[in-house]
């Protein structure tokens, strides 16, 4: 960027994609309160690589789109699943938008129509239709463009080095843009802060016909070391049970987690992790052995109630301390700081048992359409992600009643 120029952000957008339908909604109201330039480039689903179970993530796709829609002030209601000449049609008319001029203005309009089912006559009468061979052209330049870049997903937005995925980070990307004096930073609203937990009041407390929230959890997962503080917290403060339910991390169920995709996993978790005030990035990666030795000790300590003090002093230890967890030195430090004995956690590890209870945890998360960790389970919600502690949240206050007055808290920050 030039001084005295707008910041430029790009804008990766999968005509199908329901987070891209999402985040379309609010980069009208982004380009009119800063001062930015947005460019739309246009996307094709990812690879297979990165969509390693792509039928669960479509489908858990348009279940958790319209799940976070309304705390977002936004309505979405996935009909159907797209059609293939639906898609093509909407790449069209917003390809020809986009040469037009009038990304902001077309994208919304076709993302609703193409989610709900609905013709797009009226969009392409109103911003025209690409060539099929100018789509294609377009589609392909965008995804080497992306892949430049450094990321690959729909629902994109780079600016300045860093990528944003989807609502869950425009608010970071419009919280950088108002440090940097883009534009009128003094409204109180953002156009999209993200749901916190609140910590608030029920009606009443947790009884024997409560679910328990159960968290699918991998010690290879940075999100999951920045969930595990705040779902203990959340637990406790709402006197849930807490089960956890690790599984094998991804690669070491034969699935691919290529350089990109590891990179900006670390680089988002980092951003996060200075967000909630965690330390974070002295990693010493357990894949392999240390994993397999961790989860024999986390499997004997949930037996004796110590499984979340475990959890948490593992994940800290290996995603904040540089602690080797394979070494039987850097392993007892993180055993003993959990109040658990180094002799005990010695037998167990001895004890083939774990394996058996991690895959039977791997297939009730597929049973639900869930594949990645952290995932959550609590009575009829099913869902995935650190980002989606909030409606965990929602649903426990639901099943124990609303709140009486306000929350107590809204920070981020766990509770002390």
């Amino acid at each position: 960027m030039r001084r005295g120029q707008p910041h430029e952000i790009l804008y990766f957008h999968q005509a199908d994609d329901p987070y891209s339908a999402l985040t379309v909604e609010r980069l009208a109201e982004i380009s009119a309160r800063y001062d930015v330039v947005i460019t739309p480039h246009l996307v094709p689903p990812p690879a297979d690589w990165a969509a390693p179970e792509r039928r669960r993530l479509e489908a858990y796709s348009r279940r958790d789109a319209a799940q976070i829609a309304a705390a977002y002030g936004l309505a979405h209601e996935s009909r159907s699943v797209p059609q293939t000449e639906a898609v093509r049609r909407a790449e069209a008319v917003l390809q020809s938008a986009i040469a037009a001029g009038q990304f902001l203005a077309a994208a919304p309009v076709v993302s609703r129509a193409l989610i709900q089912g609905d013709s797009l006559d009226e969009a392409a009468t109103a911003f025209g239709t690409a060539d099929a061979t100018v789509v294609a052209a377009a589609l392909a330049e965008g995804s080497r463009l992306r892949d430049r870049l450094g990321h690959y997903l729909g629902a994109t937005l780079f600016h300045a080095g860093e990528w944003y995925w989807g609502l869950d980070r425009l608010g970071d990307l419009e919280a950088r843009l108002r440090t940097l004096g883009c534009g009128d930073s003094s409204a109180d609203r953002m156009v999209a802060a993200r749901p916190e937990l609140r910590f608030g009041e029920t009606d009443r407390s947790a009884d024997l016909s409560t679910p328990a929230l159960e968290m699918f959890l991998s010690f290879r997962s940075p999100y999951t070391y920045l969930a595990i503080d705040r779902t203990i917290a959340l637990a406790s403060h709402y006197r849930v049970e807490l089960r956890l339910r690790p599984v094998l991390p991804m690669v070491m169920r034969g699935l691919p987690v290529p350089a990109a995709k590891r990179n900006y996993i670390l680089r988002d978790c980092k951003r996060e992790a200075e967000r909630l005030g965690l330390p974070f990035g002295r990693v010493a990666d357990p894949v392999g052995r240390p994993v397999e030795r961790g989860l024999a000790v986390l499997h004997g300590a949930i037996g004796v109630g110590q499984g979340p003090a475990f959890a948490t002093s593992f994940l800290r230890g290996v995603f904040a301390e540089g602690v080797d967890a394979g070494s039987d030195r850097g392993l007892r430090t993180l055993v003993q700081r959990a109040g658990l004995e180094w002799r005990q956690a010695q037998g167990w590890m001895a004890d083939d048992g774990w394996r058996t209870e991690v895959e039977n945890n791997r297939l009730a998360m597929f049973a639900d359409d869930l594949w990645g960790v952290p995932s959550f389970r609590f009575g009829q919600l099913s869902t995935w992600g650190q980002d989606r502690l909030w409606l965990v949240e929602k649903a426990v206050v639901e099943t124990l009643g609303h709140p009486r007055g306000v929350a107590t808290r809204t920070s981020p920050r766990t509770p002390s």
